[in-house]
């Protein structure tokens, strides 16, 4: 209600040319003291309201502020860090913050940084907190594990700095006694052990051997000792997909070439020889690399080498630079990476994709049709005023388009009798939209889940998982009304 109309009863008011006059002052009929208590009560309301709003709140906000702080372990924020270094009785590891590069170690040694030790390890001070207080200014640090601490950590924020030493476990096995230096609190935190405890120099050193990111890879290049596999992406609109470019020109098994990118992107070293007397000592033991991997992207080529000396002895290395680190790796990354052509090749044994078939003709030992897609729409080419069930006939058609080989038996189709080739189980052949055949696929005997077959897109007789044979369907499982039929029984 506003207080002209609390006035009203008792004050005439008019404007005259803009301006408020009153013109009669509390008329007979009304009594001002009536309305005292209503003034007053506004009045003590506005105040306490000023109150709240000037005092009381920023008061309760500044609190809540200020319990915030005290419970965070680092009052810096972690964008605002510029550097880092981490004591123990071994060694001092120092970080500086690059605007490029992220976090690179300048002591030690100068070197890349593993940037996800250490955003974990900062992560880990900027997130704790603290449980409470446990000494102020205490001169006894013995019992916390702080007399002789664990690690000491100092970070640094521009002209800012505070040092944490960590001390002993807490009496949860996930928290930490923590000395603060620039109040010098013994603090019990929530910070875990395993975020600050056995960081060795190894911890904190770069080990991925490239850095890529699988999007940005052009072209893949695996050298082994007598021959050499080239893997390039395509420029296919609106998703592009790898192929083979050497030594055959063909399409690639999409999967295992991203298999192979995970691969090398996790990549890591085991142990690292730096530039010196050992690492040439060791260098001189190596001979041609078991596998060399070359890797394009618009921003340049990366290549390591990988070598085993002696297999017997478990120990594989790489090299990513004449002069640059020896990596230890785990052995089995030489495996890993020495691929025969066949695993990267495109395994679909049909030769052609199934949306580029027109015409697929099917043979078994008890059926023979041919299936036309018209636009868009399958029909059988001597019954084509017959409705066929489409969804059904384009699971059939994708799964003969899809069949991929499991296993090769020879390079080369040779004999065929002993593979039921010769007379095969079943034989399909595609024709592409350019009226041309462009596929073909003959499946033979079959035991213990598996079938011999050959087709057209890779030269071999080849096993399949002979689950294909009992998914032909005959002309009469193909139509519309008989699909329909068998639903309405069911």
């Amino acid at each position: 209600m506003s207080i002209l109309r609390l006035l009203r009863p008792w004050l005439h008011l008019k404007y005259v040319n803009g301006i408020l006059w009153v013109n009669r002052v509390f008329p007979q009929s009304a009594s001002p003291m009536r309305y005292w208590p209503t003034f007053v009560m506004a009045f003590v309301l506005a105040g306490l309201g000023l109150y709240l709003y000037v005092i009381e709140l920023p008061q309760k906000e500044s609190h809540e502020r200020q319990d915030i702080i005290e419970k965070k372990v680092l009052l810096f924020e972690q964008d605002s860090l510029t550097g880092l270094s981490i004591k123990t009785s071994q060694q001092e590891l120092v970080f500086a913050r690059a605007s490029e590069k992220g976090w690179v170690m300048t002591a030690p040694l100068s070197t890349e940084a593993d940037q996800r030790e250490v955003q974990s390890l900062i992560r880990a001070l900027v997130t704790g907190t603290v449980a409470r207080t446990v000494e102020d200014h205490s001169t006894n640090l013995a019992p916390f594990g702080l007399e002789s601490p664990v690690t000491t950590i100092t970070v640094v924020a521009g002209a800012a700095r505070e040092t944490f030493s960590i001390g002993d476990s807490g009496p949860l096995t996930s928290t930490l006694y923590v000395l603060r230096e620039s109040d010098h609190k013994v603090l019990l935190t929530n910070l875990a052990p395993k975020d600050f405890v056995n960081k060795t120099l190894m911890t904190f050193r770069r080990k991925d051997l490239l850095s890529l990111s699988q999007s940005d890879v052009e072209r893949i290049r695996l050298t082994y000792p007598t021959t050499e596999i080239v893997l390039y992406q395509g420029q296919e609109k609106p998703k592009s997909k790898w192929k083979i470019r050497y030594p055959i020109e063909a399409a690639a098994d999409q999967t295992e070439v991203r298999t192979l990118l995970f691969r090398l992107e996790d990549l890591k070293a085991l142990g690292i020889i730096d530039p010196g007397p050992e690492r040439d000592a060791q260098a001189k033991t190596f001979t041609a690399p078991k596998v060399k991997v070359t890797i394009h992207t618009a921003d340049g080529d990366q290549t390591v080498k990988l070598y085993q000396p002696d297999p017997s002895s478990g120990e594989a290395f790489a090299e990513t630079s004449p002069t640059g680190p020896l990596y230890r790796v785990n052995p089995n990354t030489i495996r890993d990476l020495t691929k025969e052509l066949f695993v990267f090749q495109d395994k679909r044994l049909l030769g052609i994709n199934f949306t580029d078939i027109a015409m697929l003709s099917v043979k078994t030992s008890g059926e023979r049709y041919v299936l036309i897609n018209q636009q868009n729409e399958w029909i059988l080419e001597d019954q084509s005023t017959e409705r066929l069930d489409q969804q059904a006939v384009d699971l059939f058609v994708s799964r003969v388009a899809n069949v991929p080989a499991e296993e090769r038996v020879i390079k080369q189709a040779g004999p065929l009798a002993p593979y039921g080739l010769v007379t095969p189980a079943a034989e399909f052949i595609a024709t592409g939209r350019d009226g041309k055949i462009a596929g073909k696929l003959s499946i033979g005997s079959h035991a213990n889940g598996l079938a011999y077959a050959m087709g057209q897109r890779i030269p071999g007789i080849f096993q399949i998982r002979a689950d294909l044979l009992s998914q032909i369907p005959g002309k009469k499982d193909l139509l519309a009304a008989q699909a329909e039929k068998t639903s309405a029984e069911h």
